[in-house]
């Protein structure tokens, strides 16, 4: 690995020197204790005392000191100059003699605490290095990982070249204990196994490697056989027995990750060392994978058959509901004759008969329906469907292996029964075959078969119970599925009570929880009672147009008035945007890019390094081709790339992990920005979905008729800070709950925005999410539908609450069980340890364990129970507060602005998504994200740049003013036509304006 495959001569020059310095950092690596002051003055002449202080404080700074001291920042000069009362101009001329920085550094580690390297120095670094490379192939990220562990340790960081030698070395040591620890793995028949995937085969008509990664893009019966077809493949190869747990998971993700891009050729050309812990990677992870997507295509079959038949039921109701006009009509005569009290009993009769007439009542009587069936219908409607059902139902059921928790016992039974009715032909439900499992709303349908002797409806009806009741189980985690990772026991990924126990005490102290139950609990009412008598004072006021209850008790909010935006505002918003140069978006991109570097963050999914010039292009043109939704084709066509180039680029640079951290280095460049401290402070952020139409055929869109009329399409669900950057996003089914999404854009964080409040609108405020939100000290702040009519709690009796709070206390209806949460504590702080540390999803957690059936899961009642105190008191402080309200209500519409800037961007193909997959959607969203961010960046600094131009014209411009100034303006910015990217440093504005304001 040459050096300069790593790393350009620009970016070595940048590692050997001085970086810029932001304010924060110079306060705190260069201010001078006493102590220190006293050290560098025992050095003879301005110069040397001087240069020796800029060595102490950028040895804690840097963990080295660069050979140009003199180089330092003018900040840094400047900052110690004053301290020491020693001119700038002093440190031009030290370090002429380089044997004399050398010594004053090997003084400076002295008196700082700080080594030198020395032979077990490089051991450990080594050793770092090994355990890192076994987790990441990137000589970049190993590069810096030993930087900061060396800062970490106190160590003088050696130079770049020696340090890349130990990089080179520790990957290859890397390679070679991959291939020493999967060896025994891998006899002669299964290497020739792997070998075989390699080599295309005629039935297939492709290769088996390529087979197996092509994806399903419906949920057909053929689809669902396709899928049991690679599992069945797969099995016969082992590959779901193979273990392979002596390689940390970063290294198997990377090994598979690297194969599903290779092409068989290039998998052939490597070397048996590489080649075969590749496959045997991939193989495995497949199995997986294959079994995984088994199993969703499984429950969207169902689900697509039951929304079928629930369509099918809405219209038969309302024909039903039109041929019963005639019948209402005649009972409401009826009901007048028979319910006027002036005619008696003995005339009814006869009235009937004459003023409404027998020929009337008898045709109505001819006209009538059978009662309908408690679900209305549906189970009989999805009985015509049994047919389509069967063409991939026994094969799902004999290939899959099936278990649950206690409750389960019966549908597990009855799904092993069903198994064993498709294998033998059998048609009759067995009579020992158990019932218990079928909701209610069914039940009857069996009755009625079993007493009419109608042996094919009743196992009809019962395996329709089973398939759907098995749907269910996987979907809420009561059943799983040995070997899934989707499908797993939820149970599985929580820390294990012997895990979680020495981790308690840190995680509560972290999170700023009590360890002890009676301790949280009387905080949490203290902050209940605080709550609570804010909320007396306001409904005690009773105002008209503020929140108050009326004579009857009802509770009264009224929606907020447009906030008052200043007169001001609008008209600076005006006058910046047209002092705002206009620049086509690749332009933008580029100007970002100079300032945050983020495409250095697109690295290659094979660990190469090599970047060469045109790579950066590329890389743009595939985000623009992705953001705009112009696709690869035509972008080759606009910008003459051949396509196979940005194919290539798009293929090996571009994946979830990569623009996510492309997208974290432009979020924190922004968040460093000054004018985005008048947008917000960092600390709240919110989230949201956005539906994107899809064209063609994929397994993550759904039909959404409020979205995409008659199409398909799916949800984008982001996470906007106040200051208008998106730190996260997902692809998500547009059906699916977003509640289940809300927490993990927060823990899943790695920007330098320090989130701690969350507002959604009603779709994240539920129980679950209160309760984890605070279980992990984050605060949950969403703006909730009908506020007035959810259900509060209290902590004690009625009466008490009623004498404290007349008022507010009436409010609260129901009485938490607190015994509960008390008994449950400690699982409560393993399951949000668990989440935070990520052994679980939240996304999990809320969709799985909160969402189980499970009549002993005393964990997910707790968790509802704590989240019921959480949202009660945090209601309470929500009614008491308006200027709370607005500050929530302006968060949300950050985001609904950041979605019509998504909107304008994505605005090829009519904004339809053509991607199939759900990871080549996360990709293309991604890129959307990153150009949004890249936008409101360009926005964010060149809006600063026109504040400051009026400031030097005598401008007084105030930021209450600046906090109307939304960096998601993107007039100036051209999504059309051809690029010039040649721009270096930064555009002129356009100050005519500012001329004729001055003037």
């Amino acid at each position: 690995m040459a050096t300069q495959d790593v790393f350009s001569a620009q970016e070595l020059a940048r590692l050997r020197g001085f970086p810029e310095i932001n304010r924060a950092e110079l306060i705190r690596y260069f201010t001078l204790t006493g102590a220190d002051e006293a050290f560098v003055r025992q050095f003879r002449t301005g110069r040397n005392v001087l240069g020796v202080a800029v060595q102490l404080c950028s040895l804690p700074w840097l963990g080295f000191v660069p050979d140009e001291v003199a180089a330092a920042p003018d900040a840094v000069a400047g900052r110690l100059s004053q301290r020491l009362g020693i001119a700038m101009g002093e440190l031009r001329g030290y370090g002429e003699r380089e044997q004399t920085r050398t010594d004053h550094l090997r003084e400076v580690a002295g008196y700082a605490g700080w080594r030198s390297m020395d032979t077990a120095e490089w051991k450990d670094l080594d050793e770092f290095l090994f355990a890192r490379a076994m987790e990441h192939d990137s000589p970049k990220l190993l590069f810096r990982l030993a930087c900061e562990y060396l800062l970490s340790s106190r160590v003088l960081r050696p130079g770049v070249i020696l340090l890349l030698r130990r990089v080179a070395a520790a990957r290859a040591h890397a390679r070679s204990e991959t291939w020493a620890r999967v060896k025994h793995l891998l006899s002669d028949r299964r290497c020739a196994e792997l070998d075989l995937l390699l080599v295309p085969d005629a039935y297939l008509g492709r290769t088996p490697l390529a087979w197996l990664g092509v994806g399903p893009t419906s949920s057909s019966p053929a689809a669902v056989k396709a899928e049991l077809e690679k599992l069945a493949y797969l099995r016969r190869l082992d590959a779901h027995t193979v273990d392979l747990s002596m390689l940390p998971a970063e290294r198997r993700r990377f090994l598979a990750g690297v194969c599903r891009r290779l092409t068989g050729q290039a998998l052939q050309r490597r070397e048996p060392e590489r080649r075969y812990p590749i496959l045997l990677t991939l193989l495995s992870q497949s199995a997986v994978d294959v079994l995984d997507e088994t199993l969703l295509l499984f429950d969207q079959a169902i689900s697509g058959r039951e929304a079928a038949a629930k369509q099918k039921v809405a219209e038969a109701l309302a024909e039903r509901a039109k041929g019963g006009e005639n019948r209402q009509a005649l009972l409401d005569e009826i009901l007048t004759i028979v319910l006027d009290t002036g005619v008696g009993d003995e005339q009814i009769g006869g009235m009937l008969r004459t003023s409404i007439g027998l020929d009337r009542m008898r045709a109505a009587w001819a006209e009538r329906r059978e009662r309908l069936p408690r679900d209305h219908g549906q189970l009989s409607m999805l009985d015509a469907s049994m047919s389509y059902l069967r063409q991939f139902a026994p094969a799902v059921l004999a290939a899959v292996q099936f278990a649950g928790g206690p409750g389960t016992e019966q549908l597990l039974r009855a799904v092993s029964i069903l198994t064993g009715l498709y294998a033998t032909g059998a048609r009759k439900v067995p009579a020992s075959a158990p019932v218990g499992f079928v909701p209610t709303k069914w039940a009857g349908y069996l009755v009625a078969a079993e007493q009419a002797g109608d042996v094919t409806a009743y196992r009809r009806y019962w395996e329709l119970a089973v398939l759907v009741g098995l749907r269910d189980g996987l979907r809420s985690g009561d059943i799983f599925v040995p070997g899934s990772r989707r499908y797993a026991d939820p149970a599985s990924f929580l820390l294990t009570p012997e895990a979680w126990a020495p981790q308690k005490v840190e995680f509560c102290h972290l999170v700023g929880k009590p360890v002890e139950a009676v301790d949280a609990l009387a905080a949490a009412d203290d902050e209940l009672h605080t709550a609570l008598a804010d909320l007396e004072t306001q409904l005690a006021k009773g105002n008209p147009g503020e929140v108050r209850l009326t004579d009857d008790g009802e509770l009264i909010i009224p929606p907020l008035t447009a906030e008052d935006v200043p007169a001001e505002a609008d008209a600076l918003r005006a006058e910046l945007a047209a002092m705002l140069p206009r620049v086509p978006i690749a332009s933008v991109l580029v100007e970002v890019d100079a300032r945050t570097g983020f495409t250095d963050h697109l690295m290659h999914a094979g660990g190469k390094v090599a970047r060469p010039a045109e790579l950066k292009r590329n890389l743009m043109y595939v985000i623009i081709a992705e953001a705009t939704n112009m696709g690869l084709s035509a972008m080759a066509e606009s910008c003459g790339v051949p396509y196979d180039v940005l194919a290539w680029t798009a293929e090996w640079y571009f994946r979830p992990e990569t623009l996510e951290a492309a997208n974290a280095a432009v979020v924190n460049y922004h968040h460093r920005l000054p004018l985005t401290r008048a947008f917000g402070s960092g600390t709240l952020s919110s989230s949201d979905g956005q539906r994107f139409p899809v064209k063609g055929k994929s397994i993550t869109a759904r039909h959404l008729s409020r979205y995409f009329a008659r199409g398909q399409g799916v949800s984008t669900y982001t996470h906007v800070s106040d200051q208008h950057s998106t730190f996260d996003t997902k692809v998500i089914v547009a059906t699916a709950p977003e509640s289940h999404y809300v927490l993990d854009g927060l823990l899943g964080n790695e920007t330098d925005l320090p989130t701690f409040e969350h507002a959604t609108d009603t779709h994240g405020a539920t129980l679950a999410n209160f309760a984890l939100f605070d279980l992990v000290g984050k605060q949950l702040s969403p703006r909730i539908r009908d506020l007035g009519k959810i259900t509060l709690y209290r902590t004690g009796p009625r009466a008490d609450f009623l004498d404290r709070y007349p008022r507010a206390g009436a409010l609260l209806t129901r009485r938490l069980n607190l015994d509960l949460i008390t008994d449950m504590w400690d699982d409560l702080l393993r399951v949000a340890a668990s989440v935070q540390g990520g052994h679980a999803t939240a996304a999990l957690v809320v969709g799985k364990l909160c969402s189980s059936k499970r009549q002993q899961n005393a964990l997910s009642s707790a968790i509802k129970e704590y989240g019921a105190l959480r949202r009660t008191v945090y209601a309470a402080r929500y009614l008491a507060d308006e200027t709370y309200r607005r500050r929530i209500a302006r968060q949300l519409n950050k985001g609904e602005n950041l979605h019509a800037l998504r909107r304008s961007l994505a605005y090829a193909g009519e904004g339809a998504l053509r991607r199939r997959h759900h990871e080549q959607q996360t990709e293309q969203l991604w890129c959307l994200t990153l150009a949004t961010n890249a936008i409101v960046c360009w926005s964010t600094e060149y809006h600063g740049l026109g504040v400051a131009a009026l400031r030097r014209v005598g401008r007084q411009v105030d930021d209450e003013v600046l906090a109307h100034i939304w960096p998601t303006h993107h007039e100036n910015v051209h999504f059309y036509g051809t690029h010039s990217v040649d721009i270096d440093g930064y555009r002129p504005l356009r100050l005519a304006e500012v001329a004729a304001v001055s003037r």
